[in-house]
């Protein structure tokens, strides 16, 4: 992560230098959806919120590094018995997007979108197993990675000074470590998704 900050702030220095910058807050709601395959689960969106900060570098075409802090989680609930348990993940997320500028009526500019992002779990809250057949292993803090990776893409509206995305992160790496196998069966594979509207104001 030092390797990346630093690179992103040697691009910010050269940016603010050309003239090509802007920067500012931004907050916004996500909805999550940590997936599984391998076994029969089913989950359920969790909704919550982001605030951040981004760096936008360039015009028409441009480049969009943020930082933000969010919460992705869901509540597995287990097929094979009742039984429920509830996954909170609190991140630094790092996404970096590569833009483009459509339209240009003055007051409203339409843009879209795409890259990849990182993100580094800051805090993990998973709940004991509830329900019946209590036997065997279940999910712990310790099943899940502290860095994982996402693609994204999305569209927005610049208004004034105010910014409009809606966005959508897939996985690309698993937020588990490996096969995991517990009472039950076995998760092959594990990916988060996250739906994102953030409204953001360029102060500079």
């Amino acid at each position: 992560m030092k390797k990346f900050t630093l690179l992103i702030a040697a691009v910010l220095m050269s940016a603010v230098m050309y003239g090509q910058f802007h920067i500012g807050p931004q907050i916004g709601y996500t909805s999550s959806n940590l997936t599984t395959k391998g076994v029969d689960i089913q989950s359920s969106l969790n909704n919550n919120f982001v605030i951040g900060i981004f760096a936008r570098i360039g015009n028409k075409v441009y480049l969009q590094p943020e930082l933000n802090y969010l919460t992705q989680g869901n509540t597995f609930k287990f097929s094979h018995a009742t039984i429920q348990q509830k996954v909170d993940l609190k991140a630094i997320q790092v996404p970096l997007s590569l833009g483009l500028q459509l339209l240009n009526l003055k007051v409203v500019k339409l843009h879209i979108f795409g890259g990849a992002t990182a993100n580094f779990i800051v805090n993990k809250n998973v709940s004991p197993a509830e329900g019946l057949n209590l036997t065997g292993d279940y999910l712990t803090a310790d099943n899940f990675k502290n860095v994982n990776y996402q693609y994204q893409f999305g569209a927005g509206l610049d208004i004034l000074m105010l910014t409009l995305d809606v966005k959508y992160y897939g996985g690309i790496s698993d937020f588990t470590d490996g096969s995991l196998t517990y009472s039950g069966g076995t998760i092959s594979s594990s990916k988060s998704n996250i739906f994102m509207v953030t409204l953001g104001w360029r102060i500079l």
